[in-house]
C-alpha cells in the first residue's frame, strides 16, 4: 500500500475520499481502481499503482468511468412503453408500479399450462462481478423455474476445448511473460483487449524476446511485434498442425515430456503427418517457408509461451482450433519453464463456491429446458416448445450484440413478448421493452471480482449512493422474490454476505483471503507459488492426469479424438457456391474504444472511433471501384449494413474487417454488422460463430 493512501477515509482539507473499486468489464485485466469521491460525486477514476498487473493505468475505455456514471443520458426512473415496439417511447412510472407489473406477468406465466419455462433470463458480461452477475439473479430464476440460459456468446468453444486438452482454464502466469524468449500472440489484439499484459511483453522484448502476432488482420498489436503472420480466418488449427508436422518430422519434440505427461502422442503424430507445410500453406494462405521457419523457432526457443484469446474460436471449427494450439506446449515441453506454456484464461484457478452463489438446488425437478443465447433469434421467433413469452434482459444488449440481428429484432418486436430491460442507458434493446428499469454502475454498488487474465481477487466497494432511482441487480431480484412469495433465506442475503459465501471454500488457494483482508488492501493474490509453473511436472487436471492429445471425451461426442482442422462454415474452400456470390470473409473484432456495445454511446469513445467502418484491401477495393472514405453497403443473405470503407493493407486480400459493436441507432441505416453474422454454432461448446461469415461489398451510389 502506498504510504499516502488512506482507504475510504474523508480528507477534511480536500473534502474528498478514495474508494477501492474494480473494473467490471469483460476483459482479462480486471483492474483494481481508486475512485476519488467528493460529496456524493465521483470525480476521478484511476488504476491502483500498487496492484501488480494494473500498475496505475486504465484503458481508454474505463479511464473516464466517472463520466459514464454521471452521464445525463442515464435511465433515471422506471419506464413503461407507450409507443410501438422499436420506437423507444416511454412514460415514467414508480418502482412499485414496475415491479408489480413484472411480478404479475411472471406469476401468470408460471401458473399457465405452459409454465415458467416461457420466461427466459438473458444476460452476459455487462458486469463480471460475482455478486451482480451471477448470484441473486440465478437464485431468483432457478426458484421461479424459468428456462435456463446457456451463456455461449463469447467463450464456450475455447473454454470447453481447452478443458478437453488441459483439464481446466489454467495456464502460464501473465506476470511470468517477462521471462519468455519467444511469445506468440495468437488471435489476440493485446493492446486493445488485454492491454495490461503488454508491459510484461515489452519487458520481455527489452530482454531479447521475439514477439510474433498471428492474426488475419494487422492490428495495433501486430504493428508493435517483431513479425506478423496473417493466416486466412478460421485456419489456425491447420497452421498449428503444420507446425507440429515439422516439429515431429525433424525430431524437435520433447519425447520425455510426451511419454511422461501426455496421452495420445502417437495419435497426434499421425494426424500432424497429414499436414505438410505445402498443404497448410494452401489452406492458410501463407508461404510454406513461413510455416517451417516458425515451427523451428518455436521448438528450439526456450522459454516459449503462446497467448491465445477468444477471437480465434468464433467460427465453425473454433473449439478444435483452440484445442490444437493448446497441444503445442506439450509437444515441445514448453510447460517445463515458468515463462513457457500457454494462456487462454486463468479463471480455472479460482476455487469459488458457485453452488452457494447460484443455488442450483432451488431448481424444480425435472429441470427446466436450456436455451442457447447464441440462437436468440430462433428462440424468439419459434412458435412452439413452448414459445418464450417473457424475456428479462440485464447485463447485455442483445439487439446490438446477438448474431443474425434481423431475426433477433423480429422476435423483440413480438407484441405477445413481455420484455423487461434493466439498463443504464436507452440502448437498442430498450427500444423494444415494455418495462425499462434503471441500473447502477460499478461505482454505485458492491461487488467482488475474480480475473481471467491474472491471479488476483479484486473487491469493489460502493463509492457513491445510487444516482437517481437506480438499483443494482441484486436488489431488484430481492424485491421481485418478495413479491412472488419466495421465502427461502437466501433471498435475504446482503451483497456482502453473498461475497463471503463465494470465498467460503476450504481450498489452499483461498487460505487467509477474507472479505476484511480484501477491503483493507483492495485485492489479494491467490495462494500460488511465486514461481508457479502449472504443468512443469505434468499433473494436468484431466481425468487421466495428463495432457490429453487424444480425447476420449470428444471422441464419445462424435468429434475427432485427435486434433483436426475443421474449416469455417463459410469460406471459399468450404462453400464455393456461396463464395461465388459473397467472396469476402468478414471479421468483426473488438473496437479499441468500445467494449462490446458498452461505452458505444459516450461522446469520448464515439470521437475516438469516429464512424462505423470496414477495412478492405486495395486489391479488393479496386475490383469494386471503391475509394477510401466512400460509403459502402456490406451484405449477404442475412442482411446488410452501411459502413465507411477504409482502403488498407491492414486487411489481407479476400478479408474485410469491421470493428464492433456499434449501436444500431447510432449507425448509418440503423443496423450494425450483426445483420451479417449467423446463428451457426461452434464444433465444441455450442458457441457463437461471429467470425464465420461471407459478404460482398458495393458502393452505396451503385455507380
Amino acid at each position: 500500500m502506498s504510504a499516502n493512501f488512506q482507504p475510504n477515509t474523508l480528507d477534511s482539507s480536500t473534502e474528498s475520499k478514495i474508494v477501492r473499486a474494480a473494473c467490471p468489464h469483460d476483459c482479462p485485466d480486471t483492474c483494481a481502481m481508486l475512485v476519488t469521491v467528493e460529496g456524493t460525486r465521483a470525480v476521478r477514476v484511476a488504476g491502483d499503482p500498487d496492484h501488480p498487473v494494473t500498475r496505475g493505468t486504465l484503458c481508454t475505455k474505463v479511464a473516464n468511468y466517472e463520466q459514464r456514471t454521471h452521464s445525463p443520458e442515464r435511465v433515471k426512473t422506471p419506464l413503461r412503453r407507450v409507443g410501438a415496439k422499436g420506437e423507444g417511447r416511454f412514460v415514467p412510472v414508480s418502482w412499485d408500479e414496475a415491479l408489480d407489473e413484472i411480478a404479475s406477468r411472471f406469476r401468470a406465466l408460471a401458473a399457465s399450462p405452459e409454465g415458467a419455462q416461457t420466461i427466459l433470463p438473458y444476460s452476459y458480461s455487462g458486469t463480471l462481478g460475482l455478486v451482480q452477475n451471477q448470484s441473486m439473479d440465478r437464485r431468483f430464476f432457478h426458484r421461479l423455474g424459468a428456462s435456463l440460459l446457456d451463456r455461449t456468446i463469447c467463450a464456450t468453444a475455447g473454454a470447453e476445448a481447452y478443458k478437453a486438452t488441459i483439464g481446466a482454464s489454467i495456464g502460464t502466469d501473465p506476470e511470468a511473460f517477462v521471462g519468455a524468449r519467444l511469445i506468440l500472440l495468437w488471435g489476440t489484439n493485446t493492446i486493445t483487449s488485454n492491454v495490461h499484459l503488454w508491459p510484461f511483453i515489452l519487458e520481455a522484448k527489452h530482454r531479447g524476446a521475439r514477439v510474433i502476432a498471428i492474426d488475419p488482420r494487422r492490428t495495433r498489436t501486430a504493428d508493435s511485434c517483431d513479425e506478423h503472420i496473417a493466416p486466412l480466418p478460421g485456419t489456425d488449427a491447420a497452421l498449428a498442425l503444420g507446425l507440429m508436422h515439422v516439429i515431429f518430422a525433424e525430431g524437435l519434440e520433447d519425447r520425455d515430456y510426451l511419454e511422461r505427461h501426455t496421452v495420445g502422442a502417437e495419435d497426434l503424430r499421425r494426424r500432424a503427418s497429414e499436414y505438410a507445410p505445402a498443404r497448410v500453406a494452401e489452406i492458410c494462405g501463407l508461404e510454406a517457408d513461413t510455416i517451417v521457419r516458425l515451427a523451428r523457432l518455436y521448438a528450439t526457443t526456450r522459454p516459449a509461451v503462446i497467448r491465445m484469446n477468444y477471437g480465434l474460436q468464433r467460427h465453425a471449427g473454433g473449439g478444435m482450433a483452440v484445442r490444437t494450439i493448446s497441444c503445442l506446449p506439450a509437444v515441445t515441453g514448453a510447460w517445463r519453464e515458468r515463462a513457457g506454456g500457454a494462456l487462454l484464461s486463468t479463471s480455472g484457478l479460482f476455487p469459488l463456491n458457485y453452488q452457494a452463489l447460484e443455488r442450483p438446488d432451488l431448481l424444480p425437478q425435472p429441470q427446466p429446458r436450456t436455451l442457447n443465447m447464441s440462437l436468440l433469434g430462433d428462440v424468439l421467433t419459434k412458435t412452439d416448445d413452448p414459445p418464450v413469452r417473457a424475456l428479462y434482459v440485464y447485463n447485455s444488449n442483445p439487439a446490438a450484440v446477438a448474431p443474425e440481428q434481423s431475426k433477433v429484432i423480429e422476435g423483440l418486436r413480438r407484441e405477445d413478448l413481455f420484455l423487461v430491460v434493466h439498463e443504464l442507458f436507452l440502448t437498442d434493446t430498450t427500444d423494444y421493452a415494455d418495462i425499462v428499469i434503471p441500473a447502477t454502475t460499478q461505482l454505485e454498488h458492491f461487488d467482488l471480482h475474480k480475473a481471467y487474465g491474472h491471479f488476483y481477487l479484486v473487491i469493489n466497494e460502493r463509492a457513491i449512493p445510487p444516482l437517481h432511482e437506480a438499483k443494482p441487480n441484486t436488489e431488484v431480484f430481492r424485491l421481485l422474490a418478495a413479491r412472488l412469495g419466495f421465502d427461502e433465506a437466501c433471498f435475504q442475503d446482503s451483497d456482502e454476505e453473498i461475497a463471503r459465501q463465494a470465498i467460503d471454500v476450504d481450498h489452499p488457494a483461498l487460505k487467509g483471503i477474507t472479505l476484511e483482508a480484501l477491503r483493507e488492501k483492495g485485492w489479494a493474490r491467490l495462494n500460488l507459488a511465486e514461481d508457479f509453473a502449472p504443468f512443469a511436472e505434468g499433473n494436468f487436471p484431466t481425468a487421466s492426469g495428463k495432457c490429453e492429445l487424444y480425447s476420449e471425451t470428444l471422441a464419445a461426442m462424435g468429434l475427432p479424438g485427435a486434433p483436426e482442422f475443421i474449416p469455417p462454415r463459410e469460406s471459399r474452400a468450404s462453400a464455393p457456391a456461396l463464395a461465388a456470390r459473397f467472396p469476402l470473409a468478414l471479421l468483426t473484432p473488438a473496437s479499441h474504444a468500445f467494449l462490446n456495445s458498452s461505452f458505444a454511446n459516450l461522446s469520448k469513445q464515439l470521437r475516438q472511433e469516429k464512424r462505423p467502418f470496414v477495412e478492405i484491401h486495395p486489391d479488393d477495393a479496386a475490383a469494386r471501384r471503391i475509394a477510401d472514405g466512400e460509403q459502402v453497403r456490406v451484405f449477404n443473405e442475412r442482411g446488410s449494413c452501411e459502413l465507411t470503407a477504409l482502403v488498407s493493407t491492414r486487411a489481407r486480400p479476400g478479408v474485410v474487417v469491421s470493428p464492433s459493436v456499434w449501436w444500431n441507432k447510432l449507425s448509418p441505416g440503423g443496423t450494425n454488422v450483426n445483420q451479417l453474422t449467423s446463428q451457426g454454432l461452434t464444433d465444441i461448446g455450442r458457441g457463437a460463430t461471429f467470425y464465420d461469415a461471407l459478404v460482398e461489398v458495393e458502393r452505396m451510389n451503385g455507380a
